[in-house]
Order: structure tokens, then C-alpha cells, then sequence
């Protein structure tokens, strides 16, 4: 049974209660936060990329260093969606929330730079960033620029490094790959310090990420999910809201700076 609007505004209510009265509140994001951006998650039923793709295929350390060409036939459509893609109205929600202090740490599990661009400026990419690529043959590491993006996306050419012509890897993190160390123990340590967590749009599935809200919970944090599906810690959490989080969190948002 789904809860009635009426409910849905008691739980803006109280979640907007709580953050206010948050004084070191994080916040950690999945792909659903901007689906409402364009660009496809992985795991919905029908339209996710792993619908349409086996990832240790595709996605994996392994495949890219044996078949690069597939990792990147199957990264194209998403660059392009990326790319093309504006911050919707939870990300500029988040970016509201943090300069008014009652954010101090955005860790996500994108790779799509949209935290950023609408404005958050703590923010921890802790699955890697499309933003920058590493050369596999010089180990130099460049940056994202039209003069590599636009032969890719228009023409589907493997990005090469200038200087050895070796393939360029995006910075993204791929299976089998490790966190980037320095990010994971800053997300870590953000947790350690919170008194709130607020989880956007994570099915809370891909470890080792889906562990921190565990780790939140062990220290009596207080805990918010927003998500569309639902998510194992549903029972454990203070408010969870199963809506469209670019439509929820704004009148979260109002209610914490408004109230």
C-alpha cells in the first residue's frame, strides 16, 4: 500500500526537522538522483545499463584491459548523456543546503560532475570521475578536453595519450578496480564525524560504498532515505520517502530554510 500524500507530508515535515537541527549532516547519492537528469541508472528493471550489458563484460578491469573497444562502445551513450545532462532540482537542493551549514559532505557514487556544476563544493567521488584520464602507458593523467572528447563522441575513436599514444582510461572506477584510496578515507571519515545522514537515490547495493549508512546507524546517527525502490535499511532509517527525489527533496529543502 502506498502512503498517501498526506503522509508523504509528514515525513517532508520530519525530515526537514531533522536536518535543520543537524549541525554535521552528510549525504550520499546514487544514480537515482540524476535519472532526473537523463542519464539511465544501472540496475531499473527495463531500462537500466545492466539490462542491456553483462558488466564484468563491459565494465570490468579485466574486459577494458582485453577489449577496451567494448568498455568503450558501452561508455559512449552514457558520456553522451553526461555530457549533455543539467543538475536537476536535487542537486541545486543539496548545493541550498550546504551553503546555508546544514551540509558539510556530499559523497557519491556518479561519475557525473552534476554536484558540482550545480553548485556543492564539498563533494567526494568515491567510484572515480569522467573529469580526468589516465594514460596506460605513461601514467600521466590528463584532463576531460573537447580536443579528446570530440573524436570520441562523434566518432567513436579510443582516446590516446599525446605523448606515447597509448590508450587514455577514464578515472572511473571500474570492477575489480580499488576505491581511490585518498576519497574512501575522507568519505569514511565524514561518516565518523556526522550526526545525519541523508541517503538520495542509492539502492544501497554496491559495497563497499553501501556500508557506510551501516556504519551511520552504529553510532546512533540519525538517518533519512530517499529513494524511488526500496532499500534494506528502509526499517532501520528515521524518514524514508519512496518519491521522485528531484520533486521531494526541494520541499525538504523548503522546510529546513523556511520553516
Amino acid at each position: 500500500m502506498s502512503p498517501t500524500s498526506s503522509n508523504v507530508a509528514e515525513r517532508i515535515q520530519k525530515a526537514a526537522d531533522i536536518i535543520r537541527q543537524a549541525e554535521r549532516g552528510v549525504v550520499l547519492t546514487g544514480a537515482g538522483i540524476s535519472t532526473p537528469s537523463g542519464i539511465p541508472d544501472f540496475r531499473s528493471a527495463g531500462s537500466g545499463l545492466w539490462a542491456r550489458y553483462l558488466p564484468m563484460e563491459v565494465a570490468s578491469l579485466n574486459a577494458f584491459r582485453h577489449h577496451p573497444e567494448r568498455f568503450f562502445e558501452w561508455l559512449r551513450p552514457l558520456a553522451s548523456h553526461m555530457l549533455s545532462a543539467e543538475p536537476n532540482a536535487a542537486h541545486r537542493s543539496l548545493a541550498r543546503l550546504e551553503e546555508a551549514g546544514h551540509l558539510k559532505t556530499i559523497i557519491t557514487q556518479n561519475i557525473d560532475m552534476l554536484h558540482q556544476r550545480a553548485g556543492s563544493s564539498h563533494v567526494l567521488e568515491v567510484h572515480g570521475t569522467f573529469e580526468t584520464l589516465s594514460c596506460l602507458g605513461c601514467y600521466q593523467q590528463i584532463e576531460n578536453t573537447q580536443e579528446i572528447l570530440t573524436p570520441f563522441m562523434e566518432k567513436g575513436l579510443i582516446p590516446r595519450c599525446p605523448s606515447c599514444e597509448e590508450i587514455l582510461k577514464p578515472d572511473v572506477v571500474l570492477f575489480g578496480e580499488q576505491l581511490p584510496a585518498h576519497t574512501w578515507k575522507e568519505a569514511k571519515k565524514a561518516i565518523g564525524k556526522c550526526d545525519l545522514l541523508l541517503v538520495i537515490g542509492s539502492s544501497l547495493t554496491v559495497t563497499p560504498v553501501a556500508d557506510l549508512p551501516t556504519r551511520a546507524i552504529r553510532k546512533g546517527v540519525n538517518l533519512i532515505i530517499l529513494n524511488k525502490m526500496k532499500t534494506h535499511l528502509d526499517k532501520l532509517a528515521n524518514v524514508v520517502i519512496h518519491r521522485d527525489v528531484a520533486e521531494v527533496l526541494p520541499k525538504i529543502t523548503q522546510g529546513v530554510l523556511y520553516a
